[in-house]
């Protein structure tokens, strides 16, 4: 009785770092355009829930 290992699935980060490597510049352009609008995001939610002071 001979036991083969089983053919594990590749991981979704192998599977995904795999597509960054063979799509190259439209990966990077994508992961900066996300960064780009978290930050703006984040920077819109800080400017609208800044605390209003007495001057």
């Amino acid at each position: 009785m001979t036991t083969e290992p089983p053919t594990a699935s590749p991981g979704f980060v192998k599977l995904a770092m795999r597509n960054m490597v063979r799509k190259g510049r439209q990966s990077l352009v994508h992961f900066g355009l996300t960064a780009l609008g978290l930050t703006g995001f984040l920077v819109l939610i800080a400017w609208l829930g800044r605390p209003q002071l007495p001057q």
